[in-house]
């Protein structure tokens, strides 16, 4: 009497939908649609799933510890020179030659910071004569590293054009002269090529 339409005219459908009373067993070389994982992967995955956190004290725990993981890797790549763990701006091919191509050669850029140094000493001493021979000093360096920087982007362009035609080549030219400003010892991902020796 309270029965349910929906119910009843359910229950027609349900009795004339075909049943398969067929005695065959499923073949076990049969696909089922889906690879069998190997042991290791459905191990790790039973662990993943145990090992989610389940408040936000442990999700921020478990994020810092896997920053400090990959912030560790980061600063080894850094310093062996590892592709896989570089960072982005480091990573590729072009990257990576443009780093050997100044590495491998003397640049005016890099003895910036010394003679800088040296220069602003001669500035600060009340002889007139050294102050003068300062400032004539500052241009000369100014005028040589910029000189220095300018030859050094056209080789490096040129190389880059012969050696990787159809990669992509966009701020390679400018990171490589951002790096010949550092000191060599201070460079980092580390220098992985002798001066002289050609990349």
């Amino acid at each position: 009497m309270f029965r349910s339409r929906a119910k009843e005219e359910k229950a027609p459908a349900a009795d004339k939908a075909p049943v398969n009373f067929s005695k065959q067993t499923r073949d076990p070389q049969a696909p089922k649609g889906r690879p069998t994982p190997k042991r290791s992967e459905a191990q790790a995955q039973r662990r993943s799933v145990a090992n989610t956190p389940t408040t936000r004290k442990e999700a921020a725990k478990r994020q810092r510890e896997e920053r400090r993981t990959q912030m560790e890797r980061q600063r080894q790549a850094l310093a062996s020179g590892d592709e896989r763990y570089l960072p982005a701006r480091d990573k590729g091919p072009v990257r990576r030659f443009a780093r050997d191509f100044i590495d491998s050669r003397f640049n005016i850029a890099e003895f910036f910071l010394p003679m800088a140094v040296v220069i602003l000493v001669l500035s600060m001493v009340r002889v007139g004569y050294l102050q003068n021979l300062a400032l004539l000093l500052w241009l000369v360096v100014i005028v040589l590293i910029v000189l220095d920087s300018v030859v050094t982007g056209f080789r490096l362009k040129k190389r880059l054009a012969e050696r990787f035609p159809a990669e992509n080549k966009r701020g390679a030219v400018a990171y490589a002269l951002m790096r010949s400003l550092q000191m060599r010892r201070l460079r980092l991902p580390k220098p992985q090529v002798k001066r002289g020796e050609r990349p």
